[in-house]
């Protein structure tokens, strides 16, 4: 179907990613993604102990028998333990498929390619993806301006940030910010990525574990209901817009420090709402793709009918082009 680097370099059958996604990503959306042909992956900073990981890499491996991967963040806000420990549980677990996002993971490398795991870096610069690809890392993930969470603070966007990236890394390139169907997928492809991801799309699905209410208010939003906030921190977020996270822009605006920041950015109360259903506390990560983002599929139906429409884009541009398969 649409065989690319990516696809062979993890033995998914379609280049889609489904986005790192704190604790919504959890086995059972990871082994839905698995076993619809994706590439999905556990977040490890996101359990209190080796063990609860352990676990929840059981669970997920219980649910399928596809490749699937663990994410570990190198921000130091959001690591329970060490990188070193938490990659090495990654290691004694099996799983062979590495994810590491936010500062150089040049001190880690020795650990990860010693132990054979197939080590791809998210980030969000040029310059950072040329740096870490250099590094003997298999693959590399980049987002844009329009994504949720974490874009950068150049702001680029996508369309600008994909083609420059490719000309700069070797290997093989995950695209993010702004992708959610057949039509994004096939673009990004044509920029020259690998692959897409897709994080806020895949909340919007059924077997993500975000409550009903945060689900519905994705499919409700439009793409200009979503602000960055933080970038006073200079580590600006894609959240949605609520009045919470439009205090947070006031609070900024009049100089608020990072201790008086912190009260109203605290990941738990985006836990709660995740799984309570109040967004009236905390921030939420969704990208500008929102606007384009209508049903709440199962994850299969999803991934197929994306693919579906890849191939309708294939066969309109080589009517386009006028060439034939």
């Amino acid at each position: 179907m649409f065989k690319t680097r990516m696809t062979e370099l993890f033995g998914i059958e379609v280049p889609i990613q489904c986005g790192t996604m704190q604790t919504l990503s959890r086995a059972g959306l990871v082994a839905a993604v698995a076993n619809a042909g994706g590439l999905a992956c556990l977040p490890a900073a996101t359990f209190a102990t080796r063990e609860e990981l352990l676990d929840e890499i059981n669970r997920t491996r219980d649910l399928t028998d596809k490749p699937f991967g663990v994410n570990v963040s190198l921000f130091p806000a959001l690591m329970p333990r060490p990188p070193e420990e938490l990659i090495q549980t990654v290691i004694d677990s099996g799983v062979k498929i590495l994810e590491t996002a936010g500062r150089n993971p040049e001190p880690h490398r020795q650990q990860i390619a010693e132990a054979g795991l197939l080590h791809f870096h998210k980030c969000a610069r040029v310059r950072d993806a040329a740096k870490v690809s250099r590094l003997g890392v298999q693959a590399v993930s980049i987002v844009g301006i329009e994504c949720g969470g974490h874009p950068s603070m150049e702001k680029v966007g996508s369309l600008v940030l994909i083609p420059k990236a490719v000309d700069q890394v070797s290997v093989p390139l995950i695209a993010g910010g702004g992708f959610a169907d057949g039509r994004s997928l096939v673009a990004a492809l044509a920029l020259g990525a690998d692959g897409v991801n897709m994080g806020t799309r895949f909340i919007a699905t059924q077997e993500c574990p975000a409550h009903p209410v945060f689900k519905e208010t994705i499919v409700s939003s439009q793409e200009a209901d979503t602000v960055l906030v933080m970038e006073s921190l200079q580590h600006p977020a894609r959240v949605l817009k609520t009045p919470w996270s439009e205090k947070i822009i006031e609070m900024e605006h009049q100089g608020a420090t990072l201790e008086e920041l912190i009260p109203m950015i605290a990941g738990k109360l985006s836990r709660h709402g995740w799984s309570g259903g109040n967004l009236n506390e905390g921030i939420y990560p969704a990208g500008q793709v929102i606007g384009r983002i209508t049903d709440i599929p199962t994850v299969a139906d999803f991934i197929k009918r994306t693919m579906d429409e890849a191939l309708e884009v294939r066969e309109r541009l080589n009517r386009l082009l006028g060439t034939v398969n």
